[in-house]
């Protein structure tokens, strides 16, 4: 046999060496692990529908979803089988030690408590899922990040959410505030009565806020990079209703090329505004005091005291992820906070007049200052109750990289976990037997007395990872509150549709419409 002869042979043996490991590789990969994971998890007491190659849980859910978004529900209508369907349809199947099937992966549904705790402590065992890349183009920064580099960048960012710059940017939320009250006021009739749908108001009072606080002068650029976001968001959710593909994101479809055409728009916008602040900066000018100079300057002190190691630093790449996230995850947060709040209060006048009482005690007609509004016990109350049946995120998973212990149970490699928050917050085992009502005198001792010391309240998350802004969120809202309860009483309109849903964040569906009285 010659030489050329044996070339050939030893080509085609590597060839089909190839080919018989790319091939094991997918049939572990939608077979053998998933079978595997299965069988671990049912041994543990867990129970899910079998694994099937064809994704059937992620259809089944989609469908399901899609069925109950597809009418409203009455105002007394318990609101988690219209907002959570699939998972509340698991755990009354299954249990609360349940699983469903994303593809090929187990998600673990866990609500005890004990077990959330201490998921939520270890960071570093319990980390963040992958995600599907085509989402990441939305916003990754601090909420996506681990290990070092999540370490390293809550660092940075932590003194653009102290207390005293949170003093600063109260002018700002008045500011903004006092806007959108103007246009309110100006579509007052003859009988000081309107109606309106205050979502998409609220929506670009908290856009106007953000753009504001996080931009300073250069607001109405960041305005048009939120009005982008918020059409990438909209095709995110697209994406993410389908089982993800490798390699998908690199074909060239109408969504694929819309979302990365957006994507180099807001980072083209967000890069010139940075540019123009290291620009300042070198040439002496004072920093702004808006989030993104405050982080800048964070970031530059942070390298200076490592020897000017830039690695310890962010990249400018960095600060454009943490800028979208911002954007994305403050305006999102609070305008769903008010939005839920209007429609409450709306429901159920009494607390309305209790809250516009205190108020008008702290405050009378005056401008609220940061002192009041931490007083405003009432409020907080209310806050923290439409936190609790209202959460801007309904669920929030974990992955395990390596086989775990956790209590009696150990957990596998490639499982996820999903801690329910919607489930958790509903809960008449946690809550008692008015979990479903809208109570807020259950937090008149504050949260820890509401909770009895558990983890069963947890709408910016918890532990080392809790939510950097829900600080700013919770006195925005709060400003935007007490001055709407200053000038309108309010009442849900005819019209009102209930229909909350799920998009990135919980939503009305069909707008808040509501008849402002002036007063």
């Amino acid at each position: 046999m010659g030489l050329s002869s044996l070339a050939t042979i030893a080509a085609l043996s590597v060839i089909v060496f190839a080919v018989l490991t790319w091939i094991w590789s997918v049939v572990n990969w939608i077979w053998l692990k998933p079978k595997k994971l299965e069988r671990c998890l049912r041994q543990q007491g867990f129970q899910g529908n079998p694994y099937s190659i064809f994704f059937a849980d992620m259809k089944q859910n989609r469908n399901v979803f899609m069925e109950a978004k597809s009418k409203p529900i009455n105002l007394g209508d318990d609101t988690v089988p219209r907002i959570f369907p699939h998972g509340l349809q698991t755990v009354q199947k299954y249990g609360k030690n349940s699983f469903t099937w994303l593809g090929p992966i187990p998600r673990v549904t866990l609500m005890d408590p004990d077990q959330i705790k201490e998921i939520l402590i270890k960071i570093y065992d319990f980390q963040k899922p992958t995600s599907n890349p085509l989402v990441k183009i939305l916003a990754t920064g601090l909420a996506s990040y681990e290990g070092q580099k999540w370490a390293r960048h809550r660092k940075i960012i932590n003194p653009a959410f102290n207390l005293e710059k949170l003093k600063i940017m109260l002018s700002t939320f008045y500011e903004s505030t006092m806007d959108m009250i103007g246009t309110w006021e100006g579509m007052i009739s003859a009988d000081s009565s309107c109606e309106l749908d205050v979502w998409p108001y609220l929506q670009n009072f908290t856009c106007d806020v953000i753009s504001r606080t996080a931009f300073g002068s250069s607001y109405e650029e960041g305005r048009r990079i939120f009005e982008l976001l918020k059409e990438l968001a909209e095709l995110t959710i697209k994406v993410i209703q389908f089982v993800y593909i490798p390699g998908w994101r690199f074909l060239p479809t109408n969504t694929n090329k819309k979302m990365k055409e957006i994507d180099r728009e807001i980072r083209s916008s967000l890069k010139n505004i940075i540019n123009k602040r290291e620009k300042a900066r070198k040439a002496g000018e004072p920093n702004n005091e808006d989030l993104l100079g405050i982080l800048l300057e964070s970031n530059h002190k942070e390298i200076k005291d490592h020897d000017n190691r830039k690695e310890v630093g962010m990249t400018i790449h960095d600060v454009i992820e943490e800028c979208k996230l911002f954007y994305f995850a403050g305006q999102e947060t609070t305008s769903v906070l008010l939005v839920w709040t209007m429609v409450l209060l709306s429901r159920y006048p009494y607390w309305q007049v209790r809250a516009r009482e205190e108020v008008l005690q702290v405050f009378e007609d005056r401008k609220p200052d940061f002192d009041g509004l931490s007083h405003l016990k009432i409020v907080t109350m209310i806050l923290y109750e439409v936190l609790r049946l209202y959460p801007p995120v309904i669920v929030l998973n974990r992955s395990v990289q390596e086989e775990t212990k956790l209590g009696k149970l150990t957990l596998p490699s490639g499982v996820q976990i999903s801690f329910p928050v919607l489930l958790v917050h509903h809960s008449h085992e946690l809550w008692g037997d008015d979990a479903k009502e809208f109570n807020p005198e259950r937090f008149s001792e504050g949260i820890l007395k509401a909770t009895k010391g558990q983890v069963s309240f947890f709408p910016f998350g918890w532990g080392p990872r809790i939510c950097i802004g829900q600080n700013f969120a919770l006195l925005e809202a709060k400003m935007a509150l007490a001055l709407i309860l200053q000038r309108f009483s309010f009442e849900l309109s005819p019209s009102y549709t209930h229909a909350p849903t799920t998009v990135i964040t919980l939503q009305p569906q069909h707008g808040a419409h509501i008849i402002l009285r002036k007063l």
